[in-house]
């Protein structure tokens, strides 16, 4: 199992904001910024009151002079919960006994893209737990021909599959997946600790070189994070940002941690903002 083991000072999101929550932060100057530091993006994830509606403000304006106020849509099809991983957050980690597990027939799958293309959705997302097997990888190889063929090359098509070999990413991107999504749920490698059974299975090292390998294979890459977790400070999400911007990322997908009972982490409930709180804080992120 993870780490768990924390000082008070580790729980920082609760206790901070008992420390923190009252102080006025003043951001309007920070926002005139065509850069931010660190310091920076902690004092905007803090921000309560007036200043966090300033720092909403000034998202909307943002996001409407660079992608516009426009929804787009996208097929998302999660053809299995069936996973190898044991991650200590996560409801359909391999120990979890209690869960249902499914795994959608081929047929299903295509008939969800068939749907998708013909009611012109942009792309689709084939999802499903991590499984690392010969089968499982001509098994997605054969779903990326069939999808081809059968919108004539027009569907895009995005995977989220979790880590995989090299090899395996670079022929699941020569039969036609475009982009990939890979979470790496925190950029804090302590708190990926937290987050992990210390095994090679769950090797924070590993998942950063699946990052660059889909990178440097031609993939529009994304990523992600998870938001008031237990253990997380906001220095961690402020490096968080800070590491997606690095990466230079095409896609970027976050939102609040939410607590599951049949998980380990689920013990440690008492030191989560609640669920408003954790809401808020995701806006901000975002």
């Amino acid at each position: 199992m993870g780490n768990f083991s924390a000082s008070k000072a580790d729980l920082s999101l609760n206790s901070r904001k008992k420390k923190y929550g009252k102080q006025y932060f003043m951001i309007e100057t920070i926002l005139k910024k065509d850069a931010y530091t660190k310091d920076d993006l902690i004092s905007m994830l803090k921000a309560e009151g007036t200043d966090m509606d300033r720092l909403f403000k000034k998202s909307m304006a943002v996001k409407e002079q660079h992608v516009q106020n426009k929804v787009y849509f996208r097929g998302l099809i999660e053809f299995s919960n069936i996973c190898r991983k044991d991650c200590l957050y996560c409801g359909i980690r391999k120990s979890n006994t209690k869960v249902h597990r499914y795994d959608i027939a081929d047929e299903e799958v295509l008939k969800a893209a068939q749907f998708a293309y013909v009611n012109h959705f942009g792309s689709v997302v084939l999802q499903s737990g991590e499984q690392k097997s010969p089968a499982f990888t001509r098994r997605i190889t054969r779903l990326l021909d069939s999808m081809d063929k059968l919108s004539g090359g027009k569907l895009r098509v995005t995977l989220s599959c979790g880590e995989q070999s090299r090899d395996t990413y670079r022929e699941w991107f020569e039969h036609g997946a475009a982009r990939y999504l890979l979470r790496i749920e925190t950029s804090d490698r302590d708190l990926y600790a937290k987050l992990h059974p210390n095994d090679s299975l769950h090797d924070f090292d590993e998942r950063l070189k699946c990052q660059y390998d889909l990178k440097e294979l031609g993939y529009q890459t994304g990523s992600g994070v998870m938001i008031g977790l237990p253990f997380q400070t906001y220095e961690s999400l402020a490096n968080d940002l800070l590491w997606m911007q690095s990466m230079d990322l095409d896609m970027i997908g976050m939102g609040p941690y939410l607590e599951h009972e049949d998980t380990p982490l689920y013990a440690f409930r008492n030191l989560l903002l609640p669920q408003q709180k954790r809401f808020e804080l995701a806006l901000k992120m975002v």
